[in-house]
Parts: structure tokens; C-alpha cells; sequence
């Protein structure tokens, strides 16, 4: 059976997102990104499920790891993230006082918080939080997690969907050791690559010419400094479309005059949540 292993604990939306993914699968928790990078890189069978951004509250923090292990992208998922308020079985909203969760969760349902009068915790994560509710056993704690979560530590669902905003959105990567990209076809495709620039003056403004030359679309473009350094970047970028495009291939080439670094992580259909407005 093949494994995917994913950060957290059983309940968490990383778990949820995996079981979407591929539900025949082994999944398998870990304790930190590092391990989850490290499992993929000795078993090369095995794919990892991580959370790359959130529509709301932006960047996860993983693109270090991303730089650092350099894994294939399989694909991308986007995991609808529904906060839930769990508690004991027969708690009630107005015996809660203490929540707990994910410091990205709590702030996504920063307003309910704040409407109830309740004491925040931050914990590592929201299915961890759910399972710590569960063995405490106290009546005034609750935490904020998937439905999942709930089932998983026989918590029950005190109210739905008590999130800022609806609609919010994960963004998973699906990766691995071994490489492979899909055939030029008619669907959509993302191209994600990452690069490091010659030290020169303007040197990202020459370096992108090429991609508006040939009308390619970047969807994401962000610097991170290399390790123990202030003056040395790395740019991570997602554009619409397949390398072996051929406007893509241009503007690759032209990029690639000034690097001093350049890795494709891997070529994958867009997801179709992509197309949605909602």
C-alpha cells in the first residue's frame, strides 16, 4: 500500500485533505515538516500532503523546506477549511471559556471569539487541540477544528462553521521523490520552479522581461534569504502553463541568463477551485 504522510495529528486538515487526495492510501502522521520532507526523501514511493497558503491569512511558512529538499510537486488540492467549535459531549456555548487551536484557526474565527468573551490558547494544531479537549475532560474548554477532529476524539460539534469569512481555502502541495510531469494536453497547468540571481544591479527586473514578452502569467513570485544570509535571495514562482509550452520555454530561457540557480519542482494540472470566485 502506498503512504502519504502528512503534519499533525489524526483530525487535522492536513489528514482531511490527504484522505481527498487518495483515500486508498496509507496516511501517516508526523511531527514536523522536516520529517514529512525526510520520509519522502528516503521512500521513494511515498508522496506528503502539505499546506503551502491560505486564502486568508496567506503563506504558511514551509518554502525553506521546499529550497532545502527540492521534492517534485504532483499536484495541488485546495481544502475547504470549515473551523468548528468542539467540545465535551453536552457542552453548551455558555460553558465554554477557554479555546484552543492553531494560532492561523484562532484568528480565523477571531470575530466569534471575541463575540462569546472567550480566552484564547495557541496550540502546534487544531486536531492536537481537539485531542488534548478530549483527554482533559473539562467542560469549559473547547477547541476549534475540522468535523473530522471531532469524530476522530468523540468531541461533539457545539457550532459550525464559526469562521471569519466563508469560502476560505488551503492550498496543499502533493509531493514526492520521483519525477514526473503530465503530456501537454488541453487542460490547465502549473509550472513551479524556484531560482537564485546572478549578484547584478536589476537584476529581477532583466530577469522577468521574458515572461511578459511571451505573455506568460505568474501567479506567484516571493523571495526568501538563503540560509545565514541578509544579501543572498532565492525566488520561488508559480506560472499558468506547461514547460514544454513553448512561449513558457522562452521565457524559462531567458530567465536562465540570469541565474546562478534554477529548479523546476514540477509541472501539475491546476486545481479547478482555481476557477472559482467563491
Amino acid at each position: 500500500m502506498k503512504k502519504i504522510y502528512f503534519q499533525g495529528t489524526y483530525g487535522a486538515y492536513s489528514h482531511l485533505a490527504s484522505l481527498s487526495i487518495d483515500p486508498k492510501s496509507e496516511i501517516i502522521p508526523c511531527k514536523t515538516f522536516d520529517e514529512c520532507f525526510l520520509k519522502a526523501l528516503k521512500e521513494e514511493d511515498a508522496k506528503i500532503v502539505i499546506p503551502e497558503s491560505n486564502r486568508i491569512t496567506g503563506n504558511i511558512g514551509i518554502e525553506y523546506l521546499i529550497f532545502k529538499y527540492r521534492l517534485n510537486i504532483y499536484a495541488e488540492y485546495f481544502q475547504k477549511i470549515e473551523h468548528n467549535l468542539l467540545g465535551l459531549p453536552g457542552t453548551e456555548l455558555k460553558d465554554i471559556k477557554d479555546v484552543y487551536s492553531h494560532a492561523q484557526a484562532l484568528s480565523q474565527c477571531s470575530k466569534f471569539i471575541k463575540e462569546n468573551n472567550l480566552n484564547e490558547h495557541i496550540r502546534t494544531d487544531t486536531a492536537g487541540s481537539a485531542e488534548m479537549i478530549s483527554k482533559n475532560k473539562k467542560k469549559h474548554e473547547a477547541a476549534i477544528a475540522s468535523i473530522l477532529s471531532a469524530k476522530t476524539y468523540g468531541l461533539e460539534t457545539i457550532i459550525k462553521n464559526i469562521e471569519n469569512e466563508s469560502g476560505n481555502l488551503t492550498r496543499f502541495l502533493v509531493m514526492g521523490k520521483k519525477i514526473y510531469q503530465p503530456e501537454l494536453g488541453n487542460k490547465k497547468y502549473i509550472t513551479s520552479f524556484l531560482f537564485k540571481l546572478k549578484s547584478k544591479p536589476a537584476a529581477l527586473y532583466q530577469s522577468l522581461g521574458g515572461f511578459a514578452i511571451n505573455g506568460v502569467n505568474l501567479t506567484k513570485l516571493q523571495s526568501y534569504p538563503e540560509k545565514n544570509s541578509f544579501d543572498s535571495f532565492f525566488f520561488l514562482c508559480d506560472l499558468d502553463g506547461h514547460i514544454e509550452d513553448l512561449k513558457v520555454q522562452k521565457s524559462l530561457e531567458e530567465l536562465g541568463l540570469h541565474c546562478e540557480d534554477f529548479h523546476v519542482l514540477g509541472v501539475f494540472e491546476a486545481d479547478p477551485a482555481r476557477e472559482k470566485k467563491t
